[in-house]
This record gives structure tokens, sequence and C-alpha cells, in this order.
């Protein structure tokens, strides 16, 4: 009687251990540099919220999620045109410095900032820095698409949330990705004013983020708030191109989706959520050599 209740538990243990499915959660956050204090890219939130899944992605009932559209990242430094760079921080196109990251196929960020001293006369000074957050679809939780756009919402929304933050404004951005959002707004700093530019946009299972600043020192007059964020929305479109050219050849390797076209949405759209999910809340990474509280915007010392 005891071999046989021995034995039952045995083969009862093995059944267990077989059917248990453990899957592996990596991290995803996002990016700033030295230059910025607090991060429109939400590198903070980023190591909380993102979280690109790397197991598989079947169930145990044999159903399948699909796969991400897109396996690869663009080289952050590498997101912009020489051209634009020497447009968006004239005194500082070749200071890109990328950001520490555990996983470049995950996540990635570079800055650049420039200051056009003209002694006396006041200074003008900018800051630019490109986040890059990519989701892979995880069976227990979604396609890589919906993950990205549940923390585009949410990323969206700590943007428009900055302590200190005035006259912030918030406008959907056409045409760039899947979905984008531009957030603006002044903010304070050693007695000058910083004004920001936030672009978020999501072009698939990827969300990139940029940041633009800029302000008159020493007594020049601030920039306008209109072209900045003009050089923003160009910088934007520039970035999510990049997303696509580093994915030529469609989606990743087996997954039979579609490439993304920018500015057109897919069918993942519809499952934006207002933020990203419980188990991505418990997630975190790496990804610069200083990293923001979270919901502050990239504005970077003069």
């Amino acid at each position: 009687m005891h071999r046989s209740v021995q034995r039952h538990r045995q083969r009862l243990t093995r059944v267990l251990v077989g059917a248990a499915v453990l899957p592996v959660m990596l991290v995803a956050s996002g990016c700033s540099s030295d230059s910025g204090e607090g991060d429109g890219s939400g590198s903070g939130d980023a190591k909380k919220d993102s979280a690109a899944s790397a197991s598989p992605s079947s169930t145990e009932a044999g159903t399948t999620v699909k796969e991400a559209a897109y396996a690869k990242l663009p080289e952050p430094c590498k997101a912009f045109a020489s051209k634009t760079l020497k447009e968006l921080v004239p005194e500082g196109a070749k200071s890109g410095k990328e950001g520490t990251s555990d996983d470049v196929a995950t996540r990635g960020s570079c800055s650049w900032d420039s200051l056009d001293n003209n002694g006396v006369k006041g200074s003008q000074f900018r800051w630019l820095n490109v986040s890059l957050l990519r989701f892979e679809s995880d069976a227990t939780r979604g396609t890589g698409e919906k993950l990205a756009s549940e923390y585009y919402a949410k990323h969206s929304e700590d943007a428009r949330s900055v302590e200190g933050a005035k006259d912030t404004k918030s406008a959907p951005v056409p045409g760039t990705g899947n979905e984008a959002t531009l957030v603006t707004y002044d903010l304070k700093k050693d007695g000058s004013t910083f004004k920001q530019q936030t672009l978020v946009t999501r072009v698939e299972n990827v969300v990139v983020t940029v940041d633009y600043n800029g302000a008159g020192l020493a007594g020049e007059k601030a920039p306008k708030a209109a072209d900045l964020s003009k050089a923003a929305k160009k910088a934007a479109k520039e970035a999510v191109q990049a997303v696509v050219a580093a994915n030529e050849g469609g989606a990743a390797a087996g997954s039979g989706s579609a490439k993304a076209t920018p500015g057109k949405s897919s069918g993942s759209d519809a499952s934006a959520g207002a933020g990203a999910d419980e188990a991505s809340d418990k997630t975190s990474g790496k990804t610069s050599d200083k990293t923001s509280s979270g919901k502050g915007s990239s504005i970077s010392k003069g």
C-alpha cells in the first residue's frame, strides 16, 4: 500500500513539472543622458513599465500569439541624418552620446547638446534625445504591438504630468508611426525658461520618444516653441523611418506579420490601454548613464 502511494505521488510530480510554463521576462526602459536631469522619454517609468518578453508565443492550450513585427532596433546615434542634427543641435552635431543598455536589441538611446556661446550677448542652448523601446510578443500578456501601445499611452500621459511645468499642451501628430503625441511646456531652471518638446510615437511594437528643448541663456531670448515643435516632429519621423529601415525585409523571422507603414494604423491599435499592465510594472532595466526619476522632462544643464 505504501509503495503504491509513493509511486502515485512520483507520477503526479512529473505531470505537474511537465505542464509548467515559465515565461522569461526581459526588461525594457527608456533612456536619458548625462546632460538631462529629468527625462521626457520616461526612463524611470520605462524601468518599471516596459517588459520586452522573450517567452514562447504558444500557450498551454496550443494557441499562438502573433510575433512582433520588428525584431531589431537601429543604432540610436544614427537615427537622424547629419543635416537634421546640424539644424537641431548646430554646435553639437557630432556630440552624440549613446546611453548604456544591457540589451541593445530591446532598448537604446542617444543624446546631443549644443551651446552657441555669444559671450556677453548671451547664448542659445539646445538638447536632443532619442529613446527606442521594443516589445516582443508574450503568450501570457499579448502581442508586442499591444504591449507597445499600452506603454505608449502611459508614457504620453506621464509626459503631460511633469512637476513644475507651465503652459502644458498636448496634441496628436498625424503621419508619424501608428500613433503619436506631442507634449510641450515651459520649465524654469536656473533663471532660464526651457521650452520642452516631448514627442512619443509608436510604430508597431516599437515606442520612439524624441525629447528636444531649448533656452536662451545669459539674457538671450528664449527660442520660439513653434520652431522647436517643428524640429521635434521632423526628428521623430526620421527616427520612425530608422526603425523601419533597420528591419528591411519585413517582420521578425517566421512571424508572417506585415511590415508597418508609418502613418497607418495596424489592427493592434485598438488594443491601446490606459497604461502598462501589472506584470510590466514589476520589471526593471538599465539604459542610461544617469537615469531620471521618470516623469520629469529632459531639461539639460546649460
